[in-house]
């Protein structure tokens, strides 16, 4: 990963799966489908429909989600990658 400035080149996978968690469906204009919605599930406490469209929308971008849960403590846990 280099530095420039205020500019880092990098891998940019990890910020490709946060943005896919937080948007919701709609706020893309180009893709209307994309996005898990995150805050949504998280109002409904629904942590199966979470978990399912998580995986559905990461696997749409072009990932191989090979794990995908909550651990003991509540946090998400994500293994998966770019084919």
């Amino acid at each position: 990963m280099r530095n420039a400035g205020s500019i880092t080149n990098g891998n940019s996978s990890t910020q490709h799966k946060r943005l896919l968690l937080v948007l919701e469906k709609g706020a893309l204009k180009e893709f209307p489908t994309t996005g898990v919605g995150a805050n949504t599930f998280l109002e409904s406490e629904d942590g199966a429909g979470f978990l399912r469209e998580t995986r559905v929308q990461f696997q749409a971008d072009g990932m191989e989600v090979k794990s995908l849960g909550f651990d003991a403590n509540g946090m998400l846990k994500i293994d998966a990658d770019y084919k």
